[in-house]
C-alpha cells in the first residue's frame, strides 16, 4: 500500500523541476521498476489469504512457516531483480523508451539504478503487510505506512534539491557533491529506496516479535517439499502478474512515443499517479476480501464466506462511486501539484477525467479479485485477467492507442471486462455462489 503513496510525493517534487522530460523519465523508470518488481510480488498476493486460513484454524506454525517461506523467496528474487536493473538500465528501458527517447532515457537511467536498490526491500514489506491482513490486522501496516511516507517526505526534497551548496572542491568526493547540490530526478527514487529499507527493517523486527518470522530462516532454503504449495499457487498468480505487464508496458511505451518532447508522457505519468490514489484505496478492499473469506471460510464454511465476500463488493461498489466523483471534482486542484507546466496541465485534463470514472467498475473488479485469492483461485483469476488483458492490448494497437485519451479508454475496456467477468465468477462459478444459480444440480 506505501508504493503508489510514495510515488504520489516523488511526483509532486520532481514535477518542482519544471521539465517534462524529468516527469516522462520518472513515469519510464517507476514502468520498468514495476515491470520488474510484480514478477515477484505473486508472492505477498498469495500471503494474506494463506496466513489467514492457517490463522483460522489455529495453526500458528503453519502461518510462521509460509511467511518465512515467502520472504526468503523475496529476497532472492528481489536480489535478482534489483541486480538486473542496475547492471542493465538501458536494456530495461528499452522495453518502454522508443528509440527517439535518448534525452528521456539520460534522465531514467540513474532514477532506476537508485530505484532498484528498494526492490528487496519492498517485496519484504509487501510480506509483512500480507501477513498482518492475514491476522486481519489492519492497523500496524498503516502506522508503518504513514511512518516511511513521512521519512520520504522529508528526504525527497534533500535528495532532489540538495541540502546547500557548499564551496566547490576538487577534493569533494561525489557523494558529498550530491547531497550539497541534489540528485535532480534521481534523487525522489533515491528516498523512495531509503524509505523502503527502513519500511523493511520495521516489518521484519515487528513480525520476530509476533513470533512469524525467523532470521535464520530468511536465508536458509526451505525444502522443496514446503515450497510446492507456494508455488503451485504462485505460478497461475504470476502468469497474471505478466500479462498485467505486457498490457501496462504496451501503454507506456505507446504514451512515451507520442510526442519528443516529453508533455505526452508526462502527462500519461501524472494521470497514472492520480489514478493511482484512488486505486490505493481499492486494494485495501482487495486486501480486505482476500483475508476475511479467506478466515470467513475457515471458520465457518461457505455460508459465511459468502455473507462477507457480498458485503465487500458492496462496500467496493460504494468505494467505487465516492473515488470517481470525488477524483473528477479535484482535478483542477490535484493536477497543478504535479506540475506547474501549463502544457503538461492541459495534456492531463482529458485523460485524467477518464481515468476517475474507471473507479466506477474498480469496486466490482477489486472487491472481486480479492475474493478469488480469498478462496484460492489463482488459476480463474489469471485467465479471467488474461482475457481482460487481451481486450485492452486489442484497443492499445487500434487506433484508440495513438492518443492519451485512446490509453486511457483502453485501460477503462480492460477494467470493464474485469469488473463484469469476476462479478460473474462470483454469482455463476464460485463455492460461494447461491446454488439456484446453477439450477438444481
Amino acid at each position: 500500500m506505501v508504493v503508489p503513496i510514495v510515488n504520489a510525493v516523488d511526483t509532486f517534487y520532481v514535477g518542482r523541476l519544471r521539465s517534462p522530460l524529468a516527469l516522462a523519465a520518472q513515469s519510464a523508470a517507476n514502468q520498468c521498476f514495476f515491470t520488474v518488481y510484480f514478477l515477484a510480488a505473486f508472492l505477498p498476493t498469495i500471503t494474506a489469504p494463506v496466513v489467514a486460513r492457517a490463522i483460522g484454524e489455529k495453526k500458528w506454525d503453519e502461518a510462521r512457516n509460509r511467511v518465512c517461506e515467502s520472504m526468503f523467496l523475496c529476497n532472492v528474487l528481489g536480489g535478482m531483480g534489483s541486480l538486473i536493473l542496475i547492471a542493465f538500465p538501458e536494456k530495461v528501458l528499452s522495453m518502454v523508451l522508443p528509440k527517439s527517447g535518448t534525452s528521456v532515457m539520460a534522465f531514467a537511467v540513474p532514477y532506476l539504478r537508485l530505484r532498484a536498490f528498494g526492490m528487496l526491500p519492498a517485496l519484504l514489506s509487501s510480506c509483512g503487510f500480507a501477513a498482518y491482513n492475514g491476522m486481519l490486522n489492519t492497523i500496524t501496516p498503516l502506522k508503518v505506512t504513514l511512518t516511511t511516507n513521512l521519512i520520504n517526505m522529508i528526504l525527497d526534497p534533500l535528495f532532489i534539491f540538495g541540502i546547500g551548496r557548499g564551496a566547490s572542491s576538487t577534493q569533494s568526493s561525489f557523494i558529498l557533491s550530491s547531497l550539497q547540490n541534489g540528485f535532480g530526478a534521481a534523487g525522489a527514487a533515491a528516498a523512495t529506496s531509503v524509505s523502503e529499507i527502513i519500511s523493511s527493517c520495521i516489518y521484519v523486527k515487528l513480525l520476530i516479535r509476533r513470533k512469524l518470522v525467523k532470521l535464520s530462516r530468511l536465508l536458509k532454503p526451505p525444502s522443496l517439499k514446503a515450497l510446492i504449495p507456494l508455488i503451485q499457487g504462485g505460478l497461475a498468480i504470476l502468469l497474471r502478474q505478466a500479462t498485467l505487464n505486457v498490457a501496462f508496458v504496451c501503454a507506456a511505451r505507446r504514451a512515451q512515443s507520442l510526442d519528443p518532447s516529453g508533455v505526452s508522457a508526462a502527462a500519461y505519468g501524472i494521470t497514472m499517479q492520480i489514478y493511482s490514489l484512488g486505486v490505493v484505496a481499492h486494494l485495501g478492499i482487495q486486501a480486505t476480501a482476500a483475508s476475511m473469506v479467506s478466515s470467513a471460510r475457515a471458520m465457518g464454511g461457505d455460508n459465511a464466506g459468502r455473507e462477507v465476500a457480498d458485503r465487500i463488493f458492496g462496500y467496493g461498489c460504494l468505494l467505487g462511486l465516492v473515488l470517481a466523483v470525488g477524483q473528477f471534482f479535484l482535478l483542477p486542484t490535484i493536477t497543478p501539484l504535479f506540475s506547474p507546466l501549463p502544457e503538461v496541465i492541459e495534456a492531463v485534463k482529458g485523460p485524467a477525467a477518464i481515468s476517475s470514472f474507471i473507479h466506477l467498475v474498480n469496486g466490482l473488479v477489486f472487491a472481486g479479485e480479492g475474493t478469488l485469492l480469498g478462496l484460492g483461485a489463482y488459476k480463474d483469476l489469471a485467465v479471467i485477467t488474461a482475457m481482460g488483458v487481451g481486450c485492452m492490448v486489442s484497443c492499445l494497437l487500434s487506433p484508440l492507442g495513438k492518443s492519451l485519451n485512446g490509453i486511457l479508454l483502453s485501460l477503462a475496456a480492460f477494467n470493464l471486462f474485469q469488473g463484469l467477468a469476476v462479478t460473474l465468477h462470483h454469482v455463476r462459478f464460485s463455492p460461494l455462489r447461491r446454488r439456484g444459480f446453477r439450477g438444481k444440480s
